[in-house]
């Protein structure tokens, strides 16, 4: 009798363990997890659905505000499980643990390696952006395109325009570094929606533009720099010269970021532009610039200031390979051996501390071989400046960590002041970040999480201040 209910409680217990298996190693249903990209925490959403023949998925970019984006394939085998989107250049390969509700592993993109652990969730995360506009909107929205006729290539974007006819002001808005949509996008927020959306309301015009190679905008040459996209810039000043419901002669320019300085470059080119709006725009070399950036973005995260140094010790060491070299791969190669000789000359505690250090520096190795990179650390914008006669508005956050906002401010006010620039207006705003936020730290991680996407404060001084100057 004890035999068979020992037997009997063995299958049992069997059966019971079979059953866990099978259940627990079913992937169906949402995975959610976040990637750290340089102190930025993106949301990601893998949504997985049992097929006939295995799994298929969706994954969303929550805090980029992108849904439903495509995944190749899905595999899972011993608890191995793997996610392909070729579209976006990704994948991801992690271990189901026993219970079934967790995958730890690495997303890989490009030369990036990034850890990402997946929590199986019953609800999607949602973000709140209570600034985005809703619709119906008092404004004329159109769809446009033009083509930058030096470079041969079509962009596309947005004109919005105040109702009630007439021949309005009229902006366009240029983006910061890195491919953006028209909007902006980043950490989940559209700046340039929500900027576009003000301005309209108050009776100001404006085209906000897909950037080359986003969109419905072409690629356009890999040497890129960006004295081209000041081409796109004043493309797009002569497209809004031939329509009727725009003033000729009240065109201006608001550059976030990068754009703040590819603004003055187009001033400086024509005499089209009327007037211009610099967001957290640069009055430091480039290559100073991003020294600026490293010691302040890593000092918030804590970093220890021993290695904060030798950052900028490597950082100079690759800025002087780049600006030596034309050539894109001869620069990867030195850059890598460069990089390999600088880690193995540090002590292992060193070597320990510096490991996040050196992996954003080898992930960052296809920017470092750009005509891009090279132009922008050898930019200087104070010869610009001393070019621009158009009123000028600057502003920054006190709080931003990417371009600090005195020394920049200074040196714009110098620049211009060489000029002999009689409209000039700077100001900063304490507690803004680079994104113009209200936020505690200016640290890249809060970006996502603060609600507001610009300070209201900001938009109602670009307004007014344009308004004075082209009613």
């Amino acid at each position: 009798m004890k035999q068979q209910f020992l037997s009997t409680l063995l299958i049992l217990l069997l059966a019971t363990f079979v059953l866990a298996q099978v259940a627990t190693s079913s992937i169906d249903g949402n995975w959610s997890g976040a990637i750290d990209v340089g102190g930025i925490k993106l949301r990601l959403v893998f949504k997985v659905s049992k097929t006939a023949t295995g799994y298929q998925a969706k994954f969303d970019s929550v805090d980029q505000g992108a849904t439903d984006l495509d995944v190749d394939t899905v595999t899972i085998e011993d608890r191995q499980v793997k996610f392909e989107a070729k579209k976006y250049g990704f994948k991801y390969e992690g271990k189901l643990n026993d219970q079934g509700d967790e995958m730890n592993g690495v997303l890989y993109q490009g030369p990036a390696s990034l850890p990402l652990v997946l929590k199986r969730v019953a609800d999607l995360p949602t973000i709140s952006r209570p600034q985005d506009p809703k619709k119906p909107y008092p404004y004329d929205e159109e769809e446009v395109s033009y083509r930058n006729e030096k470079d041969n290539l079509k962009l596309a974007g947005t004109l919005t325009l105040p109702r009630g006819g007439g021949s309005h002001p009229a902006v366009i808005l240029i983006t910061g570094s890195g491919a953006q949509d028209r909007n902006e996008t980043i950490a989940g927020h559209r700046p340039f929606l929500v900027l576009a959306d003000h301005l309209t309301r108050n009776g100001i015009a404006v085209l906000r533009v897909d950037d080359r190679g986003v969109g419905g905008s072409d690629p356009g040459s890999p040497t890129a720099t960006s004295e081209s996209y000041a081409g796109d810039v004043l493309a797009g000043v002569q497209f809004l010269k031939t329509r009727k419901d725009i003033n000729p002669r009240k065109i201006g320019l608001i550059g976030h970021s990068e754009g703040g300085m590819i603004a003055p470059i187009a001033a400086a080119r024509s005499t089209d532009v009327a007037f211009i709006v610099l967001l957290a725009g640069a009055g430091q070399r480039g290559e100073d610039l991003i020294y600026s950036q490293t010691e302040l973005i890593q000092k918030v995260m804590g970093t220890d200031p021993e290695v904060i140094t030798q950052a900028n010790v490597l950082q100079k060491r690759i800025n002087a390979i780049v600006k030596s070299q034309e050539d894109g791969t001869r620069i990867g190669e030195l850059v890598n051996e460069d990089i390999t000789r600088f880690v193995a000359g540090l002590n292992e505690s060193q070597r320990r501390a510096f490991v996040p250090i050196e992996s954003t520096m080898k992930a960052l190795m296809p920017m470092y071989q750009t005509a891009w990179f090279r132009y922008f650390i050898m930019f200087d914008p104070t010869p610009v400046l001393k070019k621009v006669t158009v009123p000028v508005l600057a502003l920054n956050g006190e709080n931003d960590l990417q371009v600090p906002w005195k020394e920049n401010l200074d040196l714009i006010a110098a620049g211009l002041k060489a000029a002999n620039n009689k409209d000039v207006t700077i100001k900063s705003f304490p507690k803004l970040n680079h994104l113009f936020q209200t936020s505690q730290t200016g640290a890249l991680s809060e970006y996502g999480k603060i609600e507001e996407t610009m300070s209201p404060e900001v938009l109602s001084t670009m307004s007014e201040w344009i308004l004075k100057r082209t009613k």
